[in-house]
């Protein structure tokens, strides 16, 4: 399935390596899959970086955001923002330099209308997943772990979303799938538990150059209706905080059978 087919793809430290004469062929993909509008901030750097070097990047946005009310913007939830906040994804992607494929769900995926309401939502996410996936082929998919980064229901349900489409497959060459994860180390003890990775499940820590990360900078600034101007200063500080790199754990698929639960 992967576009390096035939051969093994490897991210490691931040490298994903494809031999040159396949690279000339057939440009490598990089899928991230993330519930709402700014969520792809997390990890503009490393979309930013694979764009710089010439990788197709596409970004799957799940929701419209038409939710994300605050304090300082005074938007009302509803189809005003969602519109503003598909605006402001649009400048995002442009400006990482990287192709959105937006699904425009309601946030919370309709869950205020109970069973009945969700579940529909849920199961149409599931299937153009699978579509997008496979018309795309991409080579690596990063997307949020079971922490959800803030323990954000729609965070999760895109994460396990993800996670049930790649598993439900018979792929011929599965593309590599990668979880978010903030590393337990840098949380208080009260929050490692919420939505800390010990660093050994981390495995992939991917470098990024100051250029990527101002670049991911300006792309943050482009959901003004979610982030003041001075918010700038804080993202640039969680910035600095990174030193230069984004970590991931890889999905990790059985190597073996067994008969025995307690082995």
């Amino acid at each position: 399935m992967a576009r390096c087919a035939g051969w093994v793809c490897l991210l490691v430290l931040g490298t994903l390596w494809v031999p040159s004469d396949a690279h000339a062929q057939d440009a490598r993909v990089l899928m991230a899959i993330f519930a709402h509008p700014d969520d792809e901030g997390l990890v503009g750097p490393v979309l930013a970086r694979y764009a710089r070097e010439g990788d197709d990047v596409v970004l799957v946005t799940a929701t419209d955001g038409r939710l994300g009310t605050n304090e300082f913007s005074g938007l009302e939830a509803g189809d005003g923002l969602a519109a503003i906040r598909r605006e402001e994804l649009q400048c995002a992607a442009s400006t990482l330099g990287i192709e959105l494929i937006h699904l425009e769900y309601y946030d919370q995926f309709n869950s205020a209308e109970g069973y009945d309401g969700f579940t529909p939502q849920l199961q149409g996410l599931l299937r153009d997943l699978e579509r997008i996936i496979r018309e795309r082929q991409p080579d690596a998919i990063i997307t949020f772990g079971p922490d959800g980064v803030s323990n954000h229901m729609d965070h999760q349900l895109v994460g396990s979303s993800v996670t049930q489409v790649y598993v439900s497959q018979d792929w011929e060459e599965p593309p590599a799938l990668y979880y978010y994860g903030t590393p337990a180390s840098q949380l208080t003890e009260e929050n490692r538990v919420l939505r800390g990775v010990q660093e050994k499940y981390l495995t992939v820590r991917v470098a990024f150059t100051d250029e990527d990360g101002a670049t991911a900078l300006e792309a943050w600034q482009c959901h003004a209706s979610q982030f003041p101007p001075e918010a700038a200063q804080w993202m640039q500080t969680r910035l600095e905080e990174l030193n230069n790199a984004i970590h991931f754990r890889p999905f990790v698929a059985p190597s073996e059978s067994a008969n025995d639960l307690f082995r």
